[in-house]
């Protein structure tokens, strides 16, 4: 156990400074990684807040807003972890209509939502643009699988107590997402989040 405890602003702070050192300039890509659970969606939204103090451009995304049609998750039976790993999302729409366009860059447009799973239809078309130096900021799970990994300027990986699932088993067994992560991140609090090192854990 850790004898100190860093606060959630010093932590996102220490993260965005370290990112926009790197990555200030241009169109760049950041993942908030980590499996159901581990608080992704709250940790990126913190995390792009204090990334765009400074005046950054910053823009949110969640792979949750890419799902594929219930039939097509569902295709090889509601309780299939291959399919749930497998069929979830549409990463080639995921692709087509917000990363390539994003980084296209100029007065490209790009969406930030793809699918609307509670309604099982496609989102509404908005499309948005952005300045030349910006940054995009996705959450969700997954976000490290091979067809993936090459997106990120950057990622961090959320650790958590949680046990994971059949699904989310496949991915860390295929995947190693700890391993691939820039940073990693263990969120078991998530009011006191805390950076730590793959050899010191």
């Amino acid at each position: 156990m850790a004898s100190w405890t860093p606060l959630k602003r010093d932590t996102l702070d220490s993260l965005a400074d370290e990112f926009l050192h790197n990555y200030a300039k241009g169109r760049t890509l950041l993942a908030v990684d980590g499996l159901d659970g581990a608080g992704t969606t709250t940790f990126a939204d913190a995390l792009a807040e204090r990334l765009g103090r400074g005046g950054h451009a910053v823009f949110r995304a969640s792979i949750d807003d890419f799902h594929r049609p219930r039939a097509d998750r569902h295709s090889r039976g509601v309780d299939s972890a291959k399919g749930a790993y497998l069929d979830s999302y549409d990463y080639s729409l995921f692709r087509r209509v917000l990363v390539e366009p994003f980084r296209l860059g100029g007065s490209t447009g790009f969406m930030t939502k793809g699918w609307d799973a509670a309604r099982d239809v496609a989102a509404e078309m908005e499309w948005t643009t952005g300045p030349r130096d910006a940054t995009l900021v996705v959450d969700g799970i997954f976000l490290n699988r091979p067809e993936l990994r090459g997106l990120w300027n950057w990622s961090i990986w959320l650790e958590t107590p949680r046990g994971s699932s059949p699904a989310q088993n496949l991915y860390l067994a295929e995947a190693k997402p700890r391993t691939r992560a820039s940073a990693i991140v263990d969120n078991a609090d998530p009011e006191h989040p805390r950076r730590v090192f793959a050899d010191s854990c």
